[in-house]
């Protein structure tokens, strides 16, 4: 009898040990199998490398003018961009006319680094899915919410969380967008400040800058930085809420054109403080849900949704 529970027991124990093994070594492929994260550089050099001529083709680099308009901006307007930055521009814009191709690795990458930055996750998640729903998107395909910004939407997001001294500017404006009163689709927000400053460039709003810093792309990606900031300091210190989107958008727009080296100043003081452990500018939030709201529930007024008004420019389609 001995005999043969001893048998059974042993039986038993190869058998444990051979699950034991099955379940390391599938933990260890599905970790292994996980995208790496991807930084701006590396995100920006695949476009940068990619054959995107078909994507030029449609752009329109600045505003045209005629008239009376013309004649104001030429006396004065902002200064013409320099001849040696005028294909960084053009690149920026191409990115703009990207779409989101779930079958293109990078692309991939670049959400999945996204969801991870915002969430704390360390494993992937599906490209498609409720999940994205959390994050701000107003449905489960965050390609459907890049109207007039493209996959630049999406690079600007990455730029924001994967740089070390933007992250938690980030995190903080993510933790406001999650407030139980003023609660706001984060990454539909986020495409809307893309959206300005896309304007912006195309409107030569940035030019003035970008000759004195010789580039493009990093004042583009401080300009947003600065425009979201002042968006989120706006909600949290006036106590907007939803219903006031498209207005504050509008005016952001408006304040984003005419005084961009305010808004950038404004992002270099508060990166100092925030580098220097100071209270950000955001202050301490409270009352946050312990889920994010459900953006099918939140009406949100874009930029784009809004009627005309009295403007030189106009957006993307």
């Amino acid at each position: 009898m001995s005999l043969v529970m001893s048998t059974e027991v042993l039986r038993a124990q190869e058998e444990w040990e051979a699950v034991d093994s099955i379940q390391l070594e599938t933990g260890s492929q599905t970790s292994s199998n996980q995208a790496q994260l991807i930084s701006f550089s590396e995100a920006l050099k695949h476009f940068q490398t990619v054959d995107l001529s078909s994507f030029k083709k449609r752009i329109q680099p600045t505003i045209r003018r005629t008239g009376l308009a013309a004649l104001r901006h030429c006396l004065f307007g902002p200064p013409k961009l320099h001849q040696g930055l005028r294909e960084e521009r053009d690149l920026v814009l191409t990115i703009a006319q990207c779409d989101l191709d779930s079958q293109d690795p990078v692309h991939g990458r670049v959400l999945q680094t996204i969801y991870k930055k915002l969430t704390g996750s360390r494993f992937d998640c599906a490209l498609h899915g409720d999940h994205w729903e959390d994050l701000g998107f107003q449905g489960a395909n965050p390609a459907t919410d890049l109207r007039g910004a493209g996959f630049l939407a999406l690079l600007h997001l990455l730029y924001l969380v994967m740089d070390s001294k933007t992250l938690l500017m980030a995190q903080e404006i993510f933790r406001l967008s999650r407030h139980h009163i003023q609660q706001f689709p984060f990454c539909l927000m986020s495409v809307n400040i893309t959206r300005i400053v896309i304007q912006a460039l195309r409107e030569e709003c940035l030019s003035r800058e970008c000759n004195r810093q010789q580039k493009v792309i990093p004042v583009v990606n401080s300009f947003y930085a600065a425009t979201f900031l002042h968006l989120a300091h706006v909600w949290k210190m006036q106590q907007k809420t939803i219903s006031d989107s498209g207005f504050v958008l509008k005016d952001l727009e408006v304040l984003a054109k005419k005084s961009p080296r305010q808004l950038l100043k404004t992002l270099e003081i508060y990166l100092a403080r925030v580098s220097k452990g100071q209270c950000s500018f955001l202050g301490a939030q409270k009352h946050y849900g312990v889920q994010a709201p459900n953006c099918k529930e939140l009406t949100f007024t874009g930029v784009c949704d809004l009627p005309p008004c009295v403007s030189e420019g106009t957006w993307l389609n």
